[in-house]
This record gives C-alpha cells, structure tokens and sequence, in this order.
C-alpha cells in the first residue's frame, strides 16, 4: 500500500513539472534553446528566488552559545508559545509516541541528524548551551545533552 502511494506522488510529480515544461514562454519572448539561460539572464548568475521571497537573515549571535550550563534554568517544560507547519514527522522506527518531559533520557534513534534542528531561531527556540541540541519529536522541540541523551527542556506544540 505505501509503495502504491509513493508510486501515485511520483507520477503525480511527474505529471506537474511535465505541465510546466511545456508551457509557452511569456507573450513577445522567445524561447531559448534547450539548455541555455534564459534571455537577459547571464549563465553562472545566481537566481533571484520566487517573487516576493526574501532569505531570513540569522540574528547577530544565533550561534554564540553559553559555554556553561545553568541546568536550573532550563529544567521545565512548557507550551510553546506559537506553532510553525514544516512538513510531516516520521517517528524512528520501531518508537512509538510518548510525551517526554525534562530529565529523562531520549533514546539515541530520536537525536540522529533527521530530528536536530538546526535552524532553531527560526522556531524561536533559545540558543543550545554548548554540548546540547534542540531535537524535534512529533510537535515538540526538546534541548538534550548530547553525550547522555538527557532532556534538558520540553518545549511543547513547536510545530503543527
């Protein structure tokens, strides 16, 4: 059944960047070959990016973190104060959901490289102490130690 449904986007995907291939260039341009850049725009020159978009900039420090740990600080849990929709979640598998909380340990499946968010600014998560990361479970965000797996800080509905 999930390969029927893969098979199904797939061919949908298809389908839609087929319709975009074949549509006309904008009335009084020409077409350009096969290949070339388009008229006016030098090849090698960066894209200008869908109209209206503008790259978030990082805020100045969004990297500098704490070199020391004020674990009483961090040690709870709360709801976040607003949520982002970034894409679907797929659990480790094997893990089923589980509500964590600070202080108990997150197994390593959850804090692999596909669960660390690395852009937490974006989400408006604080700056990770030096030796923790934010990891996302489900529509949570979770600041861990990294050698122990420990959870730091819950951070609950970051993510809709």
């Amino acid at each position: 059944m999930q390969n029927a449904s893969r098979f199904a986007s797939s061919v949908a995907a298809l389908v839609l960047l087929g319709g975009v291939a074949l549509a006309e260039p904008p009335h009084g341009q020409a077409e350009a070959p096969h290949g070339a850049p388009p008229h006016g725009q030098p090849q090698g020159e960066p894209h200008e990016g869908p109209r209206g978009y503008t790259r978030v900039a990082e805020p100045h420090g969004w990297n500098a973190r704490p070199a020391t740990v004020d674990r009483g600080a961090y040690q709870h849990n709360y709801q976040a104060a607003r949520s982002y929709h970034v894409g679907p979640y797929r659990r480790p598998p094997g893990w089923t959901a589980h509500r964590w909380g600070y202080g108990e340990i997150l197994p390593r499946a959850y804090w692999g490289p596909s669960y660390l968010i690395a852009d937490y600014w974006l989400f408006a998560l604080e700056v990770p102490p030096a030796g923790y990361e934010w990891v996302r479970d489900g529509n949570d965000a979770l600041l861990i130690d990294t050698t122990s797996g420990e959870i730091l800080q819950v951070e609950y509905g970051v993510f809709a």
